[in-house]
Protein backbone atom coordinates (compact mmCIF):
# COMPACT_ATOMS: atom_id res chain seq x y z
CA UNK A 1 0.00 0.00 0.00
CA UNK A 2 2.63 2.35 0.72
CA UNK A 3 5.10 1.97 -2.21
CA UNK A 4 1.85 2.30 -4.36
CA UNK A 5 1.21 5.67 -2.46
CA UNK A 6 4.69 6.24 -3.51
CA UNK A 7 4.75 5.75 -6.94
CA UNK A 8 1.49 7.35 -7.90
CA UNK A 9 2.94 10.59 -6.17
CA UNK A 10 0.70 10.68 -3.05
CA UNK A 11 3.75 11.43 -1.26
CA UNK A 12 2.21 13.89 1.75
CA UNK A 13 -0.67 10.74 3.02
CA UNK A 14 2.14 8.66 2.61
CA UNK A 15 4.38 11.15 5.29
CA UNK A 16 1.21 11.42 6.98
CA UNK A 17 0.82 7.95 7.60
CA UNK A 18 4.60 7.78 9.00
CA UNK A 19 4.77 10.27 11.68
CA UNK A 20 1.15 8.38 12.51
CA UNK A 21 3.31 5.51 13.04
CA UNK A 22 5.39 7.86 15.78
CA UNK A 23 2.10 8.80 17.63
CA UNK A 24 3.29 8.10 20.90
CA UNK A 25 6.90 8.51 20.31
CA UNK A 26 7.96 12.18 21.43
CA UNK A 27 11.24 11.93 20.81
CA UNK A 28 10.84 11.22 17.12
CA UNK A 29 8.26 13.86 16.82
CA UNK A 30 10.05 15.95 17.73
CA UNK A 31 12.69 15.30 15.14
CA UNK A 32 10.05 15.48 12.78
CA UNK A 33 9.28 18.82 12.94
CA UNK A 34 12.95 19.91 11.88
CA UNK A 35 12.84 18.40 8.74
CA UNK A 36 10.15 20.61 6.57
CA UNK A 37 7.15 23.06 6.69
CA UNK A 38 4.97 20.16 5.66
CA UNK A 39 6.35 17.68 8.38
CA UNK A 40 6.01 20.27 11.08
CA UNK A 41 2.63 21.01 10.09
CA UNK A 42 1.84 17.03 10.39
CA UNK A 43 3.57 16.40 13.91
CA UNK A 44 2.63 19.66 15.89
CA UNK A 45 -0.80 18.59 15.84
CA UNK A 46 0.10 14.92 17.73
CA UNK A 47 2.50 16.99 20.22
CA UNK A 48 -0.22 19.18 21.19
CA UNK A 49 -3.53 17.08 21.76
CA UNK A 50 -2.32 16.33 25.40
CA UNK A 51 0.80 18.05 26.81
CA UNK A 52 -0.32 18.15 30.52
CA UNK A 53 -0.07 14.17 30.13
CA UNK A 54 2.84 13.86 28.34
CA UNK A 55 5.72 12.66 30.49
CA UNK A 56 9.24 12.94 28.61
CA UNK A 57 10.18 14.99 27.40
CA UNK A 58 8.65 17.07 30.22
CA UNK A 59 8.36 20.90 30.63
CA UNK A 60 5.74 23.03 31.72
CA UNK A 61 6.02 26.36 29.71
CA UNK A 62 3.99 25.05 27.15
CA UNK A 63 1.14 26.57 29.60
CA UNK A 64 2.84 29.84 29.03
CA UNK A 65 2.39 29.46 25.47
CA UNK A 66 -1.42 28.97 25.84
CA UNK A 67 -1.83 31.68 28.17
CA UNK A 68 -0.49 33.84 25.63
CA UNK A 69 -4.16 33.35 24.36
CA UNK A 70 -6.21 34.46 26.86
CA UNK A 71 -8.26 37.32 26.96
CA UNK A 72 -7.83 40.98 28.08
CA UNK A 73 -9.97 40.92 31.03
CA UNK A 74 -8.11 37.65 32.46
CA UNK A 75 -4.37 38.67 31.74
CA UNK A 76 -5.15 41.59 33.93
CA UNK A 77 -5.74 39.33 36.53
CA UNK A 78 -2.86 37.29 35.98
CA UNK A 79 -0.86 40.53 36.10
CA UNK A 80 -1.64 40.68 40.01
CA UNK A 81 0.67 37.77 40.53
CA UNK A 82 2.90 37.17 37.58
CA UNK A 83 5.10 39.88 35.49
CA UNK A 84 5.59 38.72 31.44
CA UNK A 85 8.65 38.63 29.53
CA UNK A 86 8.35 39.21 25.89
CA UNK A 87 9.88 35.87 24.33
CA UNK A 88 7.12 34.96 22.62
CA UNK A 89 6.22 36.46 19.21
CA UNK A 90 2.79 38.25 18.92
CA UNK A 91 1.56 35.73 16.50
CA UNK A 92 2.85 32.38 16.55
CA UNK A 93 2.78 29.42 13.49
CA UNK A 94 0.25 27.96 14.94
CA UNK A 95 -2.54 27.85 17.23
CA UNK A 96 -1.95 25.58 19.65
CA UNK A 97 -4.74 25.56 22.30
CA UNK A 98 -7.11 24.10 19.05
CA UNK A 99 -5.13 20.91 18.99
CA UNK A 100 -6.20 19.75 22.47
CA UNK A 101 -8.11 16.28 21.99
CA UNK A 102 -7.83 14.68 25.53
CA UNK A 103 -8.15 16.50 28.66
CA UNK A 104 -7.28 15.15 32.48
CA UNK A 105 -8.22 17.74 34.96
CA UNK A 106 -6.04 16.08 37.66
CA UNK A 107 -2.58 15.91 35.33
CA UNK A 108 -3.82 20.03 34.23
CA UNK A 109 -3.97 20.87 38.13
CA UNK A 110 -0.29 18.85 38.51
CA UNK A 111 1.42 20.67 35.42
CA UNK A 112 0.13 24.33 36.84
CA UNK A 113 1.54 23.34 40.36
CA UNK A 114 4.64 22.45 38.52
CA UNK A 115 4.81 25.62 36.54
CA UNK A 116 4.43 27.99 39.34
CA UNK A 117 7.68 26.18 40.69
CA UNK A 118 9.15 27.14 37.93
CA UNK A 119 8.48 30.52 37.60
CA UNK A 120 8.98 31.36 41.23
CA UNK A 121 12.50 29.90 41.28
CA UNK A 122 13.57 31.59 37.62
CA UNK A 123 15.83 34.17 38.12
CA UNK A 124 17.82 33.41 34.89
CA UNK A 125 17.57 33.96 31.05
CA UNK A 126 18.66 30.51 30.89
CA UNK A 127 15.55 28.97 31.60
CA UNK A 128 13.29 31.25 29.37
CA UNK A 129 10.38 31.64 31.25
CA UNK A 130 7.69 33.82 30.11
CA UNK A 131 6.19 34.71 33.45
CA UNK A 132 7.91 35.67 36.63
CA UNK A 133 6.17 35.49 40.10
CA UNK A 134 6.27 39.46 41.62
CA UNK A 135 6.13 37.94 44.97
CA UNK A 136 6.20 34.77 46.74
CA UNK A 137 2.85 33.41 47.41
CA UNK A 138 1.47 32.64 50.60
CA UNK A 139 -0.59 29.14 50.81
CA UNK A 140 -3.72 31.03 50.43
CA UNK A 141 -2.74 32.94 47.65
CA UNK A 142 -1.46 29.54 45.91
CA UNK A 143 -4.88 27.95 45.68
CA UNK A 144 -6.38 31.10 44.28
CA UNK A 145 -3.84 31.43 41.26
CA UNK A 146 -3.81 28.30 40.92
CA UNK A 147 -7.97 28.43 40.18
CA UNK A 148 -7.06 31.53 38.30
CA UNK A 149 -4.90 29.56 35.49
CA UNK A 150 -6.98 26.23 35.45
CA UNK A 151 -9.78 28.25 34.83
CA UNK A 152 -7.63 30.46 31.91
CA UNK A 153 -6.65 27.49 30.23
CA UNK A 154 -10.17 25.99 30.41
CA UNK A 155 -11.80 29.49 28.76
CA UNK A 156 -9.06 29.35 26.30
CA UNK A 157 -9.91 25.78 24.99
CA UNK A 158 -13.66 26.76 25.26
CA UNK A 159 -12.72 29.82 23.08
CA UNK A 160 -11.09 28.15 20.06
CA UNK A 161 -13.94 25.51 20.53
CA UNK A 162 -11.84 22.63 20.89
CA UNK A 163 -13.00 19.44 18.91
CA UNK A 164 -12.48 17.53 22.83
CA UNK A 165 -11.94 13.34 22.16
CA UNK A 166 -11.56 12.85 25.83
CA UNK A 167 -12.37 14.33 28.97
CA UNK A 168 -11.29 12.65 32.39
CA UNK A 169 -11.80 13.63 36.47
CA UNK A 170 -10.32 12.84 39.24
CA UNK A 171 -10.84 14.25 42.49
CA UNK A 172 -9.00 12.77 45.91
CA UNK A 173 -9.65 15.68 48.01
CA UNK A 174 -11.92 19.04 49.34
CA UNK A 175 -8.98 21.27 47.05
CA UNK A 176 -9.56 19.51 43.82
CA UNK A 177 -12.78 19.56 44.12
CA UNK A 178 -12.89 23.31 44.81
CA UNK A 179 -10.52 23.33 41.86
CA UNK A 180 -13.25 21.59 39.22
CA UNK A 181 -15.62 23.53 40.66
CA UNK A 182 -14.49 26.42 38.94
CA UNK A 183 -14.36 25.14 35.59
CA UNK A 184 -18.12 22.86 36.23
CA UNK A 185 -19.53 26.22 35.97
CA UNK A 186 -17.63 27.05 32.50
CA UNK A 187 -19.13 23.57 31.08
CA UNK A 188 -22.51 23.78 31.81
CA UNK A 189 -22.30 27.19 30.18
CA UNK A 190 -20.98 26.20 27.06
CA UNK A 191 -22.40 22.63 26.80
CA UNK A 192 -21.16 22.08 23.86
CA UNK A 193 -17.44 21.69 25.12
CA UNK A 194 -17.58 18.13 25.99
CA UNK A 195 -20.75 17.25 24.49
CA UNK A 196 -19.25 15.24 21.99
CA UNK A 197 -16.62 13.31 24.12
CA UNK A 198 -16.19 9.93 23.13
CA UNK A 199 -13.90 8.75 26.07
CA UNK A 200 -14.83 10.33 29.45
CA UNK A 201 -13.29 8.35 32.75
CA UNK A 202 -14.55 10.18 36.70
CA UNK A 203 -12.98 8.71 39.56
CA UNK A 204 -13.90 10.30 43.10
CA UNK A 205 -11.52 10.00 46.03
CA UNK A 206 -14.92 11.92 48.39
CA UNK A 207 -18.30 11.31 48.81
CA UNK A 208 -19.97 14.48 47.02
CA UNK A 209 -23.78 15.33 46.92
CA UNK A 210 -23.31 17.58 43.77
CA UNK A 211 -25.36 15.80 41.06
CA UNK A 212 -25.43 18.78 38.55
CA UNK A 213 -22.28 17.27 36.67
CA UNK A 214 -23.79 13.63 36.45
CA UNK A 215 -27.41 15.40 35.43
CA UNK A 216 -25.35 17.42 32.70
CA UNK A 217 -23.77 14.23 31.67
CA UNK A 218 -27.12 12.37 31.45
CA UNK A 219 -28.46 14.61 28.99
CA UNK A 220 -25.89 15.86 26.75
CA UNK A 221 -23.11 13.47 26.54
CA UNK A 222 -24.96 10.44 24.70
CA UNK A 223 -22.11 10.03 22.16
CA UNK A 224 -19.66 8.25 24.51
CA UNK A 225 -17.90 5.22 23.58
CA UNK A 226 -15.10 4.28 25.96
CA UNK A 227 -16.85 4.76 29.87
CA UNK A 228 -14.87 4.62 33.03
CA UNK A 229 -16.70 5.12 36.16
CA UNK A 230 -15.13 5.03 39.34
CA UNK A 231 -15.32 5.91 43.47
CA UNK A 232 -12.31 4.64 45.20
CA UNK A 233 -13.35 5.58 48.73
CA UNK A 234 -13.85 3.24 50.81
CA UNK A 235 -14.18 4.91 54.30
CA UNK A 236 -18.04 6.09 52.94
CA UNK A 237 -20.98 4.85 52.07
CA UNK A 238 -22.39 5.17 48.85
CA UNK A 239 -25.73 7.55 48.60
CA UNK A 240 -28.44 7.81 46.13
CA UNK A 241 -27.02 10.70 45.27
CA UNK A 242 -23.49 8.83 43.86
CA UNK A 243 -25.58 6.47 42.52
CA UNK A 244 -26.94 9.59 40.17
CA UNK A 245 -23.90 9.14 37.73
CA UNK A 246 -24.29 5.72 36.94
CA UNK A 247 -27.49 7.27 35.05
CA UNK A 248 -24.98 8.05 32.12
CA UNK A 249 -24.80 4.51 30.89
CA UNK A 250 -28.77 4.45 29.99
CA UNK A 251 -28.15 7.37 27.74
CA UNK A 252 -26.03 6.13 25.34
CA UNK A 253 -26.27 5.29 21.93
CA UNK A 254 -22.62 3.71 20.72
CA UNK A 255 -20.86 2.81 24.08
CA UNK A 256 -18.59 0.02 23.30
CA UNK A 257 -16.45 -0.10 26.44
CA UNK A 258 -17.00 0.18 30.38
CA UNK A 259 -15.49 0.28 33.19
CA UNK A 260 -17.16 -0.36 36.56
CA UNK A 261 -14.50 -0.01 39.38
CA UNK A 262 -14.21 0.19 43.00
CA UNK A 263 -17.30 1.49 44.69
CA UNK A 264 -19.24 2.71 42.05
CA UNK A 265 -22.56 1.47 42.45
CA UNK A 266 -22.31 -2.15 40.38
CA UNK A 267 -26.27 -3.04 40.62
CA UNK A 268 -27.45 -0.33 39.43
CA UNK A 269 -24.86 0.21 36.48
CA UNK A 270 -25.27 -2.98 35.23
CA UNK A 271 -29.90 -2.47 35.85
CA UNK A 272 -29.15 0.80 33.85
CA UNK A 273 -26.80 -1.33 31.29
CA UNK A 274 -29.83 -3.61 30.58
CA UNK A 275 -32.30 -0.51 30.37
CA UNK A 276 -30.08 0.51 27.32
CA UNK A 277 -31.51 -0.95 24.28
CA UNK A 278 -28.32 0.26 22.15
CA UNK A 279 -25.57 -1.43 24.93
CA UNK A 280 -27.08 -4.88 23.43
CA UNK A 281 -25.53 -4.21 20.04
CA UNK A 282 -22.81 -1.80 20.82
CA UNK A 283 -20.80 -3.27 23.89
CA UNK A 284 -18.23 -5.27 22.75
CA UNK A 285 -16.10 -4.74 26.30
CA UNK A 286 -16.65 -4.60 29.78
CA UNK A 287 -13.99 -3.82 33.04
CA UNK A 288 -14.72 -4.88 36.47
CA UNK A 289 -12.02 -3.31 38.48
CA UNK A 290 -11.54 -4.07 42.40
CA UNK A 291 -15.39 -4.33 42.46
CA UNK A 292 -17.47 -6.99 44.88
CA UNK A 293 -19.81 -9.20 42.95
CA UNK A 294 -21.86 -9.63 46.52
CA UNK A 295 -24.96 -10.11 46.53
CA UNK A 296 -25.04 -9.07 42.23
CA UNK A 297 -27.71 -11.80 40.80
CA UNK A 298 -28.05 -10.12 37.50
CA UNK A 299 -24.99 -10.95 35.84
CA UNK A 300 -26.46 -13.77 33.76
CA UNK A 301 -29.15 -11.42 32.58
CA UNK A 302 -26.50 -8.94 31.86
CA UNK A 303 -24.20 -10.79 29.82
CA UNK A 304 -27.24 -12.61 28.02
CA UNK A 305 -28.52 -8.66 26.80
CA UNK A 306 -25.44 -7.92 25.50
CA UNK A 307 -24.60 -9.40 22.22
CA UNK A 308 -21.96 -8.44 20.69
CA UNK A 309 -19.52 -8.76 23.91
CA UNK A 310 -16.01 -10.17 22.88
CA UNK A 311 -14.07 -8.88 25.86
CA UNK A 312 -14.45 -9.27 29.80
CA UNK A 313 -11.51 -8.54 32.18
CA UNK A 314 -12.37 -8.78 35.93
CA UNK A 315 -9.38 -7.15 37.96
CA UNK A 316 -8.58 -7.94 41.47
CA UNK A 317 -12.35 -8.68 42.37
CA UNK A 318 -13.91 -9.92 45.62
CA UNK A 319 -16.99 -12.44 46.14
CA UNK A 320 -15.52 -14.57 42.87
CA UNK A 321 -17.61 -17.54 44.55
CA UNK A 322 -19.77 -20.17 43.78
CA UNK A 323 -23.32 -17.85 43.59
CA UNK A 324 -20.87 -15.66 41.04
CA UNK A 325 -19.95 -19.12 39.02
CA UNK A 326 -23.18 -20.35 39.01
CA UNK A 327 -24.60 -17.45 36.92
CA UNK A 328 -21.89 -17.98 34.65
CA UNK A 329 -22.50 -21.09 34.12
CA UNK A 330 -26.20 -19.41 33.57
CA UNK A 331 -25.23 -17.20 30.04
CA UNK A 332 -26.09 -18.91 27.14
CA UNK A 333 -23.34 -17.20 25.44
CA UNK A 334 -19.74 -17.54 25.14
CA UNK A 335 -18.19 -16.56 28.46
CA UNK A 336 -15.38 -14.54 26.73
CA UNK A 337 -12.85 -13.59 29.66
CA UNK A 338 -9.74 -11.96 28.47
CA UNK A 339 -8.34 -10.57 31.71
CA UNK A 340 -8.19 -12.18 35.12
CA UNK A 341 -6.25 -11.18 37.59
CA UNK A 342 -6.35 -12.38 41.80
CA UNK A 343 -5.47 -11.44 45.19
CA UNK A 344 -6.74 -14.37 46.31
CA UNK A 345 -7.15 -18.62 45.42
CA UNK A 346 -10.92 -18.46 45.51
CA UNK A 347 -11.58 -22.56 45.18
CA UNK A 348 -13.80 -21.66 42.13
CA UNK A 349 -11.10 -20.92 39.86
CA UNK A 350 -10.67 -24.30 38.01
CA UNK A 351 -14.42 -24.02 36.83
CA UNK A 352 -13.74 -20.28 35.77
CA UNK A 353 -10.81 -21.11 33.64
CA UNK A 354 -11.99 -24.06 32.18
CA UNK A 355 -15.41 -21.79 31.06
CA UNK A 356 -12.92 -19.24 29.18
CA UNK A 357 -9.88 -20.54 28.69
CA UNK A 358 -10.43 -20.38 24.72
CA UNK A 359 -10.48 -16.48 25.60
CA UNK A 360 -7.74 -15.74 28.18
CA UNK A 361 -4.74 -13.56 27.21
CA UNK A 362 -3.95 -11.49 30.47
CA UNK A 363 -3.10 -13.23 33.80
CA UNK A 364 -1.85 -12.25 37.41
CA UNK A 365 -2.19 -14.01 40.37
CA UNK A 366 -0.76 -12.58 43.80
CA UNK A 367 -0.92 -15.43 46.33
CA UNK A 368 1.12 -16.86 48.82
CA UNK A 369 0.18 -20.14 47.08
CA UNK A 370 0.01 -19.80 43.84
CA UNK A 371 0.75 -23.34 42.62
CA UNK A 372 -2.33 -24.59 41.81
CA UNK A 373 -3.65 -21.69 40.18
CA UNK A 374 -0.39 -21.86 37.91
CA UNK A 375 -1.03 -25.68 36.89
CA UNK A 376 -4.95 -25.21 35.69
CA UNK A 377 -3.31 -22.16 33.76
CA UNK A 378 -0.76 -24.46 31.72
CA UNK A 379 -3.32 -26.86 31.42
CA UNK A 380 -6.46 -24.63 29.85
CA UNK A 381 -4.51 -21.56 28.62
CA UNK A 382 -2.26 -21.14 25.79
CA UNK A 383 -2.98 -18.08 24.49
CA UNK A 384 -1.62 -15.53 27.06
CA UNK A 385 -0.20 -12.35 25.98
CA UNK A 386 0.47 -11.00 29.26
CA UNK A 387 1.43 -12.69 32.34
CA UNK A 388 2.36 -11.07 36.00
CA UNK A 389 2.80 -10.54 38.36
CA UNK A 390 3.13 -13.86 39.91
CA UNK A 391 3.80 -14.36 43.67
CA UNK A 392 6.63 -16.56 43.55
CA UNK A 393 8.29 -19.48 45.95
CA UNK A 394 10.04 -22.16 45.18
CA UNK A 395 7.13 -24.36 44.15
CA UNK A 396 5.90 -21.77 41.87
CA UNK A 397 9.21 -20.74 40.12
CA UNK A 398 9.11 -24.08 37.73
CA UNK A 399 5.94 -23.81 36.94
CA UNK A 400 5.99 -20.44 36.12
CA UNK A 401 8.99 -21.43 33.73
CA UNK A 402 6.65 -24.34 32.33
CA UNK A 403 4.12 -21.40 31.60
CA UNK A 404 6.62 -19.42 29.83
CA UNK A 405 7.66 -22.21 27.47
CA UNK A 406 4.23 -23.26 27.06
CA UNK A 407 2.75 -19.66 25.83
CA UNK A 408 5.71 -18.36 23.96
CA UNK A 409 4.57 -17.87 21.00
CA UNK A 410 2.05 -15.35 22.40
CA UNK A 411 3.48 -13.74 25.40
CA UNK A 412 4.11 -9.97 24.60
CA UNK A 413 4.29 -9.19 28.46
CA UNK A 414 5.82 -10.50 31.43
CA UNK A 415 6.31 -9.16 34.54
CA UNK A 416 8.18 -11.12 37.51
CA UNK A 417 8.45 -9.48 41.15
CA UNK A 418 10.28 -11.38 44.42
CA UNK A 419 12.31 -10.03 47.11
CA UNK A 420 13.85 -13.53 48.31
CA UNK A 421 17.16 -13.96 47.58
CA UNK A 422 17.07 -17.68 46.71
CA UNK A 423 14.32 -17.20 44.21
CA UNK A 424 15.19 -14.37 42.19
CA UNK A 425 18.55 -16.66 41.80
CA UNK A 426 16.51 -19.22 40.47
CA UNK A 427 14.75 -16.86 37.95
CA UNK A 428 17.87 -15.62 36.81
CA UNK A 429 19.60 -18.88 35.87
CA UNK A 430 16.42 -20.26 34.12
CA UNK A 431 14.64 -17.57 32.57
CA UNK A 432 16.80 -16.04 30.01
CA UNK A 433 16.94 -19.23 27.84
CA UNK A 434 13.52 -19.54 27.99
CA UNK A 435 12.40 -16.42 26.65
CA UNK A 436 10.50 -15.73 23.36
CA UNK A 437 12.73 -14.51 20.47
CA UNK A 438 10.76 -10.97 20.93
CA UNK A 439 8.78 -9.23 23.87
CA UNK A 440 6.92 -5.76 23.76
CA UNK A 441 7.87 -5.55 27.59
CA UNK A 442 10.03 -7.77 30.00
CA UNK A 443 9.50 -5.94 33.89
CA UNK A 444 11.93 -8.20 36.64
CA UNK A 445 11.71 -6.88 40.03
CA UNK A 446 13.64 -8.91 42.45
CA UNK A 447 17.10 -9.26 44.75
CA UNK A 448 19.90 -9.77 42.19
CA UNK A 449 23.07 -11.43 42.58
CA UNK A 450 25.61 -10.41 40.13
CA UNK A 451 26.89 -14.01 39.32
CA UNK A 452 23.05 -15.00 38.63
CA UNK A 453 22.53 -11.78 36.90
CA UNK A 454 25.41 -12.17 34.40
CA UNK A 455 24.19 -15.53 33.60
CA UNK A 456 20.57 -14.57 32.71
CA UNK A 457 22.16 -11.65 30.33
CA UNK A 458 24.18 -14.53 28.53
CA UNK A 459 21.35 -16.58 27.95
CA UNK A 460 18.96 -13.36 27.08
CA UNK A 461 21.25 -12.54 24.37
CA UNK A 462 18.61 -14.13 21.11
CA UNK A 463 15.90 -11.83 22.51
CA UNK A 464 15.28 -8.49 21.69
CA UNK A 465 12.89 -6.60 23.96
CA UNK A 466 10.89 -2.82 23.43
CA UNK A 467 10.95 -1.82 26.71
CA UNK A 468 13.35 -3.69 29.65
CA UNK A 469 12.59 -2.64 33.41
CA UNK A 470 14.95 -3.86 35.76
CA UNK A 471 14.42 -3.35 39.62
CA UNK A 472 17.56 -4.45 42.30
CA UNK A 473 16.40 -5.05 46.30
CA UNK A 474 20.38 -4.48 47.04
CA UNK A 475 21.10 -5.97 50.00
CA UNK A 476 24.43 -7.02 51.47
CA UNK A 477 27.36 -7.47 49.20
CA UNK A 478 25.73 -8.66 46.31
CA UNK A 479 27.95 -6.21 43.94
CA UNK A 480 27.48 -4.07 41.04
CA UNK A 481 25.57 -4.91 38.54
CA UNK A 482 26.13 -1.93 36.34
CA UNK A 483 28.92 -2.90 33.99
CA UNK A 484 27.21 -6.12 33.01
CA UNK A 485 24.22 -3.88 32.06
CA UNK A 486 26.67 -1.80 30.13
CA UNK A 487 27.98 -4.79 28.44
CA UNK A 488 24.88 -7.24 27.63
CA UNK A 489 22.22 -4.59 27.42
CA UNK A 490 23.74 -1.19 26.26
CA UNK A 491 26.17 -2.47 23.84
CA UNK A 492 24.53 -5.47 22.07
CA UNK A 493 21.65 -2.74 21.35
CA UNK A 494 18.62 -5.26 22.81
CA UNK A 495 16.15 -3.17 24.08
CA UNK A 496 14.66 -0.04 22.61
CA UNK A 497 13.51 1.51 25.81
CA UNK A 498 15.31 1.08 29.04
CA UNK A 499 14.37 1.99 32.56
CA UNK A 500 16.80 0.74 36.05
CA UNK A 501 16.23 1.66 39.38
CA UNK A 502 17.82 0.18 42.56
CA UNK A 503 16.70 0.51 46.28
CA UNK A 504 18.85 0.36 48.84
CA UNK A 505 17.30 0.30 52.33
CA UNK A 506 15.46 3.22 52.39
CA UNK A 507 16.54 4.58 49.55
CA UNK A 508 15.68 4.38 45.78
CA UNK A 509 17.80 5.27 42.80
CA UNK A 510 16.98 5.90 39.21
CA UNK A 511 19.41 5.35 35.86
CA UNK A 512 17.14 8.18 34.43
CA UNK A 513 18.66 10.81 37.15
CA UNK A 514 22.09 9.89 35.90
CA UNK A 515 22.93 12.41 33.04
CA UNK A 516 25.82 11.38 32.05
CA UNK A 517 25.20 7.26 31.80
CA UNK A 518 21.64 8.20 29.81
CA UNK A 519 23.86 9.88 27.16
CA UNK A 520 25.89 7.06 27.41
CA UNK A 521 22.78 4.91 26.02
CA UNK A 522 21.57 7.48 24.10
CA UNK A 523 24.45 6.61 21.92
CA UNK A 524 23.49 2.83 21.09
CA UNK A 525 19.98 4.43 20.58
CA UNK A 526 18.91 3.29 23.77
CA UNK A 527 15.79 5.37 25.58
CA UNK A 528 16.59 5.33 28.81
CA UNK A 529 13.21 6.24 30.95
CA UNK A 530 11.98 6.59 34.66
CA UNK A 531 11.33 3.21 36.25
CA UNK A 532 8.00 4.30 37.26
CA UNK A 533 7.48 6.24 34.28
CA UNK A 534 7.87 2.98 31.72
CA UNK A 535 6.23 0.80 34.56
CA UNK A 536 2.86 -0.76 32.74
CA UNK A 537 -0.18 -0.05 35.26
CA UNK A 538 -2.66 -2.72 34.62
CA UNK A 539 -5.53 -0.52 34.92
CA UNK A 540 -3.76 1.93 31.95
CA UNK A 541 -3.16 -1.24 30.46
CA UNK A 542 -6.79 -2.45 29.80
CA UNK A 543 -7.69 0.95 28.95
CA UNK A 544 -5.97 0.38 25.61
CA UNK A 545 -6.80 -2.84 24.59
CA UNK A 546 -10.12 -3.97 22.67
Amino acid sequence: MSCSKLFSGDLPELINEIIQYFHYDYKTLHSCILVNRLWCRLAIPLLWEDPFSLKLPKNYHFIEIYLHKLNDDYKIKLDEYLTQNDIFPSNTLFNYSSFIQRLDAYEIINSINEWSRTIETSKTKVQRSGYLMRNKLLSSQIINFTKLIYKSLFIIFIENEVNLYSFEVMLFNNTRFEYFDEILELILQNPNFICNIKNFEINFYEVTENTRFSKFLYSNCNSISSLYLQYSFYHFQVTDKCSSLSQIIQSQINLRKLLLGCQFPLHQSLSFLIKNPNCSNTLNTIIFYYVDFKNILILSEVFNHLNVLESIHIIYCCSLDSRFIQQINNITKPFKLKSLFLNEILQTEELLIQKSCDYLENFGIISSEPQQLLQLIIKYCSKIKFLGPISMNNKSSYLLFNLVENITQNLDYLFIETSITDISSIILKNLGQILPHKLEYLHLSLTINRIDFEIFLKNFQNTFVKKLLIRNRKRGKNGDIFPFIKEYIMKKKRVKYFAFSEIIYSRIDDLFFLKNKVKEFESYDIQVLCYKDLSIDIYDFLKEVD
